[in-house]
């Protein structure tokens, strides 16, 4: 594995790897690396030639009241796991090599996100956009790799993609479960430990609303009121969002069809816990 620092060098290298004709699969990452990173690197290491993973944690999506000096960084460990992962390349830039100068121009993404977790993060999306634009524009992958567990973080950057005229697929990778259905996250470790034997219930209450469509239940408010039900019975979180809207436009639906999203979010003492299903129903 080769750690490049510089935008130049990373360019020069990839030049010549795809002069070769070899295909290019991009997990770009801020770094602190986890399990659900990893199985995005294996998919990308399963279907190309070279795979790039970038750590960069880029200041530019937190807001005002996020404090970006206390993001977990570990360097050293995200190198040995990238490593045990057979990436080829690790780009690993400074804050001044991604941004020299103040920007002249920032994305400014439209739709997709004032709701869910955009909600209450205005002008975080911009901020993402901005690097992945950014990041798309160095590398030029032939595929890139996003999980689904941060499933407005993909609908937005596929929007990216399509308006922006990228020659590159869009990979989203299945989220990554404990064996209990809990959704694997950095987050989890600051659960306390009743509150880490309740927090599979997010994933119960998810696969509870997806029966009660199959079972022909299309009402929005009925679905939701099931997931809210069951958290608010059997955890002692609190419940930040309960909601359904179709994917990836994000729009509100008056009947569950088609394919849509039904995505939680729900506060524990100490983390904040996000999950959702995306599903496609018969119309």
């Amino acid at each position: 594995m080769k750690i490049i620092k510089t935008i130049r060098e990373l360019r020069t290298e990839l030049a010549l790897q795809k002069e070769a004709g070899k295909t290019v699969g991009f997990v770009p990452t801020m770094g602190y690396l986890h399990e659900g990173h990893l199985t995005l690197i294996k998919n990308a290491r399963q279907e190309n030639d070279l795979v790039v993973l970038s750590i960069f944690v880029n200041p530019i999506q937190f807001g005002p009241k996020e404090d970006l000096a206390a993001y977990p960084r570990d360097f050293e460990r995200d190198c040995a796991l990238a490593e045990c992962e057979q990436v080829d390349l690790l780009f690993y830039p400074s804050v001044k090599e991604m941004y020299p100068n103040p920007l002249t121009v920032k994305a400014a993404v439209q739709q997709r996100t004032d709701v869910l977790c955009g909600k209450s993060r205005p002008g975080h999306f911009d901020g993402v956009a901005t690097v992945i634009t950014k990041l798309f524009n160095i590398v030029m992958p032939t595929r890139a790799y996003f999980g689904k567990k941060d499933a407005q973080q993909v609908a937005v950057i596929e929007g990216l993609i399509a308006d922006f005229n990228f020659p590159i697929e869009l990979v989203a990778v299945d989220t990554v479960r404990e064996t209990d259905g809990l959704a694997k996250s950095s987050r989890n470790v600051n659960l306390l430990p009743l509150e880490r034997e309740q927090a599979p219930i997010l994933y119960k209450s998810l696969l509870a609303a997806n029966a009660a469509i199959n079972r022909g239940e299309n009402n929005p408010i009925e679905i939701t009121n099931t997931i809210k039900d069951m958290i608010s019975k059997d955890t002692s979180g609190e419940i930040d969002y309960v909601e359904i809207y179709s994917y990836p436009q994000l729009q509100p639906v008056e009947t569950v069809a088609g394919r849509v999203i039904i995505a939680l979010a729900v506060k524990f003492t100490k983390a904040r816990l996000i999950d959702n299903l995306i599903i496609d129903i018969d119309c």
